[in-house]
């Protein structure tokens, strides 16, 4: 099934992100854990592909089996950074082999090795190009992008970010799908703004429940997310106990979730870091709420 299908029923959902293991050891744990937030029956889950594609082996396996195993519809992330036209090419086929339907096409984060390298010379220059390249092979996929509340850290103002975003819309991106950020009223004015620069297709929001203090740091720096003084209160006072903090950081999140579906939005997505207990709380935290129109 088709991501644009599952949020045109205009029904309150979650959807779930995981990643996939890093190496051969942790396949089995790693997928055990996917499968327990796949019997949550999410509307979609997203499986990434790590920095650099590191983990593109295992991408596809997960994804497969969530979605044959458990019947949720996967979205497939691609990246294209540094990676060679029949590279990616090969990669696409095998999604489509596989018979999933949703690519998640993103140029990919750039490692300290990859920051070295001489950019002029990829074959990809930003996602625009991965969009491209996909439509060309197959016009069937249903494709994802994602996009940043407050602004990608690469560009210069909000404007050019939009700009790009248009860019990325145009070439034929089908769904977006944010960053995490913690104050929701950022995305109802990006959201304002976008709409006003005439990008129309559905927006996703990604929330990233905070369960433990050491994350905050770490989610700051990979998104540059602004993060409120309400937030900032909670980690002080709970960050030293985990099982406090992990209660907390599900509330809050809870609590940005509750708000959204308040006010419109249909589909949230819970960047689950393969924790299936924090998946599952924040849905029997919505128990009577999801699913009512």
């Amino acid at each position: 099934m088709k991501i644009t299908d599952i949020l045109d029923n205009k029904k309150l959902s979650l959807s779930f992100e995981v990643f996939p293991p890093k190496s051969d050891t942790a396949f089995d744990s790693v997928k055990n854990a996917t499968e327990e937030i796949a019997k949550l029956s999410p509307s979609f889950m997203s499986v990434t592909y790590g920095a650099g594609g590191g983990t593109s082996a295992y991408t596809l396996k997960i994804a497969e089996n969530i979605d044959k195993k458990y019947g949720v519809p996967t979205v497939a992330h691609l990246t294209c950074v540094s990676s060679t036209k029949e590279t990616v090419r090969s990669k696409i086929e095998e999604i489509k082999a596989s018979g999933i339907q949703n690519i998640m096409a993103l140029r990919g984060d750039l490692t300290p090795e990859l920051e070295k390298t001489d950019r002029t010379k990829w074959a990809y220059k930003n996602a625009i190009d991965l969009i491209y390249d996909i439509k060309s092979i197959d016009d069937n996929f249903c494709i994802g992008g994602a996009c940043y509340p407050e602004i990608h850290p690469e560009s210069e103002n909000q404007t050019e970010d939009i700009r790009h975003l248009k860019e990325k819309v145009d070439a034929g991106c089908s769904f977006l799908t944010t960053q995490m950020f913690f104050d929701n009223n950022l995305l109802y004015n990006f959201l304002y703004k976008i709409r006003q620069a005439g990008i129309t297709v559905p927006v996703i929001p990604g929330i990233m429940p905070i369960t433990n203090a050491n994350q905050v740091d770490r989610a700051v720096k990979l998104s540059s997310s602004f993060v409120p003084q309400r937030f900032k209160s909670l980690v002080d006072k709970f960050g030293h106990s985990p099982e406090a903090m992990k209660q907390a950081g599900i509330a809050y999140a809870t609590d940005q979730i509750i708000d959204l579906f308040a006010n419109g939005i249909t589909n949230v997505h819970i960047y689950t870091m393969n924790k299936p207990e924090v998946a599952e709380a924040i849905k029997n935290n919505l128990s009577d709420i999801l699913g009512k129109l």
